[in-house]
Order: C-alpha cells, then sequence, then structure tokens
C-alpha cells in the first residue's frame, strides 16, 4: 500500500512540474528541469527561505483557485 501512495504521489508532483508550465519553458529538458528544481531549493534554503516559501505557497494556492473558478465558470456556461 505505502508504494502505490508513494507512486500516487510523484505522479501528482509531475502533474504540478506539467501544470506549471516548466516543462515547455524547458522544452523538455530533464537536466534544466533539474537544475531548476536545485536552484529553487537553494532559494527555500537561505537566509530568507521562510518567506520564500510562504510566498510560493500563497501563489499557488491563487492559481489554485482560479483554476477551480474557471473549471466552475466553464461547467456553468455548458449547462
Amino acid at each position: 500500500m505505502a508504494r502505490r501512495a508513494r507512486t500516487r504521489h510523484l505522479i501528482e508532483l509531475g502533474g504540478l512540474v506539467q501544470k506549471s508550465g516548466l516543462v515547455e519553458l524547458a522544452d523538455d529538458d530533464r537536466a534544466t528541469l533539474y537544475g531548476a528544481m536545485l536552484d529553487l531549493a537553494g532559494r527555500a534554503a537561505d537566509a530568507e527561505g521562510a518567506a520564500t516559501l510562504a510566498l510560493w505557497k500563497r501563489r499557488g494556492k491563487r492559481a489554485f483557485g482560479a483554476e477551480a473558478e474557471a473549471s466552475t465558470d466553464a461547467a456553468a456556461v455548458k449547462d
């Protein structure tokens, strides 16, 4: 069961990388994507890491909310 949960978690993370647009921006180059993620990890680990993480969290929540709202609006238009 733990293996299945881990697999699901990894798939969800991959979906977030795709959703963020990084795959297209990096032309699907794994070295570029990995380098970008290493840079993000470095920023999160520096002296202002807590503020950086809080900013990213706010942006992510805002984006999820906008996506959910757009999905709801699109469903309402279809009805």
